[in-house]
């Protein structure tokens, strides 16, 4: 049998190839006849670039602002004139050095995005894919937008230039399903915390619209990574899914057209799977070329009913596995590398399901 295993990130927990590896190790450990191939994936949060720099490019590094008060050294990806950058580089959960905060989530910002940008157009970039997701702040994107110099020179600065937002979610900037409320939480934003972040994105979406002449805030993926997605739909952006950008430049459609199973995961496998993001965009392709999909998740919070419509046949659980979300947390890696070996050993089972 032939076995994708491509999972995304497990949050800051494990990157994307890690947890591929770990899958392969657990899985060949009880089936070692199949021929497993490692494929790690990203949706344009944390790995993105990592995932796009196996079809080619060259790596850059540059010193940007990172999400607080300390700069951090970025990597971004550079192929001819095309630039690659993922937004969990400048401003991603993992550069706070610990657990979100009340504080973090009001301080955080988007400004080292804005100098990312800032050097992919010193490179030459005639064109730039951003990859949005993982970022531990809520400004709506601003500080994207002052690095630049604000909504006009930000404007200026991009013009003819093509700029892709690559989102991991559909989630508008405002409201009930915005940036705030939603993930503001994941950030460490209280309650009262995140009505002032929403307070805040919206005075700056009024700002946004009165500079551009239209409103983004309710588009579809403008509250991605913290309301980022708004301001680059502000500045001209074109969107699209960061699951499909990896997709094609990985060669995804070939890998699928001779799988016989596909294996993805995710730090939680929730509600908010199932709003464009890896998992759910990955196991839909699959189904098209008639391949079954499983999911090994850090948590899993859905039901069969809830998943099986996008060929997904079956979700195991690393917490449920280990025990504890502790126990799972604290030795990853070993945790879902038996999870896999359990699952392939129950393949049988699964698949008949």
């Amino acid at each position: 049998m032939r076995v994708i295993v491509a999972p995304d990130s497990f949050g800051d927990t494990l990157t994307a190839g890690a947890a591929a590896q770990a899958i392969s190790d657990g899985w060949g450990q009880a089936r070692s006849g199949d021929e497993i191939i490692c494929a790690p994936q990203s949706d344009g949060g944390p790995g993105f670039v990592d995932a796009l720099a196996v079809s080619g490019g060259e790596m850059q590094t540059a010193h940007v602002s990172g999400p607080l008060t300390t700069s951090v050294d970025a990597r971004w990806l550079l192929d001819s004139e095309t630039a690659y950058i993922e937004s969990a580089q400048a401003c991603g959960l993992a550069l706070l050095g610990g657990p979100p905060t009340r504080e973090s989530a009001l301080a955080a910002h988007s400004r080292g995005v804005g100098d990312l940008i800032v050097a992919a157009l010193g490179a030459g970039a005639t064109k730039i894919v951003i990859g949005l997701g993982g970022s531990c702040c809520t400004d709506g994107g601003r500080g994207l937008v002052d690095a630049l110099g604000g909504v006009q020179s930000a404007r200026d600065a991009l013009r003819g230039i093509d700029l892709v937002a690559a989102t991991d979610v559909e989630n508008p900037l405002l409201g009930e399903i915005g940036a705030a409320a939603v993930f503001g939480p994941q950030k460490g934003a209280d309650g009262s915390a995140v009505e002032i972040l929403e307070q805040r994105n919206r005075d700056w979406a009024s700002t946004l619209e009165n500079g551009v002449g239209r409103s983004v805030a309710e588009l579809p993926g403008a509250g991605a990574a913290g309301g980022i997605g708004a301001a680059l739909f502000a500045m001209g952006a074109d969107r699209r899914s960061g699951a499909e950008v990896v997709a094609e430049r990985t060669d995804q459609v070939e890998l699928l057209q001779t799988a016989d199973l596909v294996i993805t995961g995710e730090g939680k496998f929730d509600s908010q799977s199932l709003r464009g993001k890896l998992v759910t965009a990955l196991a839909a392709a699959s189904a098209s070329y008639g391949v079954p999909t499983l999911v090994l998740a850090g948590q899993v919070e859905l039901s069969a009913s809830d998943y099986e419509g996008f060929g997904i046949v079956g979700a195991g659980s690393v917490t449920d596995f280990a025990g504890s979300i502790e126990d799972a947390m604290r030795d990853a890696s070993a945790h879902l590398r038996g999870l896999a070996e359990v699952t392939a050993r129950e393949w049988s089972i699964w698949r008949d399901r």
